[in-house]
């Protein structure tokens, strides 16, 4: 050990007191942080720590035990960790300031500087660290209790399901059949129409509630679909729904797209993207306007149903696709999410994109190989 680290260590041991006033003096201390008398404490085991530093480079270790001592005791305290890099740089400018005013040649001081300056470095970026693993860990460990709760959340869903679903679909399936009955008979019979599109609605919102209950998608029977014909049955499907709420569609698609799939499935998937474009649509002043493009692009579709109505917020994006998450006052939250597991389930994806002009839902699902790339 040089002179004047003999010297050093002799000052500051002197003035230790001195130094210690000063820094509580100067850093901020929560009010409801339980941990107010370790800090005095962690600020001495710091101020013994560089003493040392001055003498020989500390261990790893030696650092690590008091910046994760530190760490954990600024999560516990739930207090925000930038308190914590203040009183550390507080105890660092006190500590040159004091080294500087030792009466030690600067010569002598600039390595001695060097070593202060690299330990609380270190010990900032450990206990920073430490303190972000432990606050990831416990997000990690909420997220994982809230997925769990929408677990059983849906399990609720699919025994309530279980036991009143199916006995709403029977009398509508009878009422569709006898309803279509009617229409052969007397087809000049008045809101026949109307009467048969409500009903196709109320069996396919059945429908939304008999697949969000079930744990997993079942398998279904597939077969080759014409994706123009198959939106185009759709968009004709809901021709009442688009002159009702005053919605142009304007329908783009190439002509031989094919892809293997189950034709309702698809058909579900369809129905809701347009029908939600056209609840959205409601609250535009003039031009309702919704856009459906199709073309394949390396193998797969690459299906737009894009609508003018106002802008999805980017962080609402990440959002809509999980269930029971929905905007509407009267909206179930299960739309969106079946339609997600419905293309996964044909191995695609959908994604949304939003802006000041257009909301754009694109679907990618395999087309099938025979198809003219």
């Amino acid at each position: 050990m040089t002179s004047a680290s003999t010297m050093l260590i002799q000052y500051l041991e002197n003035h230790s007191d001195e130094f210690l006033h000063n820094w509580l003096k100067r850093i901020v201390i929560s009010e409801n942080d339980i941990y107010k008398e370790e800090v005095l404490n962690n600020g001495m085991k710091m101020f013994q720590l560089v003493k040392r530093a001055i003498v020989k480079p500390l261990s790893e270790e030696e650092i690590t035990i008091l910046a994760h001592k530190t760490a954990l005791e600024r999560v516990n305290a739930n207090v925000n960790i930038s308190e914590f890099v203040y009183n550390v740089n507080i105890g660092k400018s006190i500590i040159i300031k004091w080294v500087s005013n030792s009466g030690i040649e600067l010569r002598q001081l600039q390595p001695i500087f060097e070593d202060i300056n690299a330990l609380f470095d270190r010990f900032s970026y450990l206990a920073v660290r430490k303190y972000t693993e432990i606050k990831e860990q416990q997000l990690q460990e909420k997220e994982l209790y809230i997925d769990q709760t929408h677990k059983e959340r849906l399990t609720i869903l699919g025994q309530m399901s279980s036991s009143f679903v199916h006995e709403f679909r029977n009398p509508l399936t009878s009422i569709i059949g006898f309803t279509k009955l009617l229409q052969n008979d007397h087809p000049n019979l008045p809101y026949l129409d109307i009467m048969q599109h409500e009903l196709e609605q109320l069996n396919y919102r059945i429908s939304q509630f008999l697949h969000v209950s079930r744990k997993d998608l079942i398998d279904s029977t597939r077969e080759e679909i014409i994706l123009t014909e198959h939106l185009e049955e759709t968009i004709e499907f809901l021709y009442p729904s688009l002159l009702d709420g005053d919605v142009s569609i304007d329908f783009n698609c190439e002509g031989d797209i094919r892809v293997l799939g189950n034709r309702d499935e698809l058909r579900q998937v369809f129905l809701n993207l347009i029908m939600n474009s056209i609840d959205a649509l409601q609250e535009v002043e003039g031009d309702r306007q919704i856009h459906v493009c199709c073309k394949v692009r390396e193998g797969r579709t690459n299906l737009e149903i894009s609508n003018n109505g106002p802008r999805i917020k980017e962080e609402t994006i990440g959002a809509i696709f999980e269930p029971f998450y929905t905007t509407k006052d009267l909206g179930t939250g299960i739309g969106l999410y079946i339609c997600k597991k419905l293309i996964e389930k044909h191995g695609g994806e959908i994604l949304c994109q939003s802006n000041e002009e257009w909301t754009t839902f694109t679907i990618g699902i395999p087309v099938e190989s025979n198809v003219a790339q």
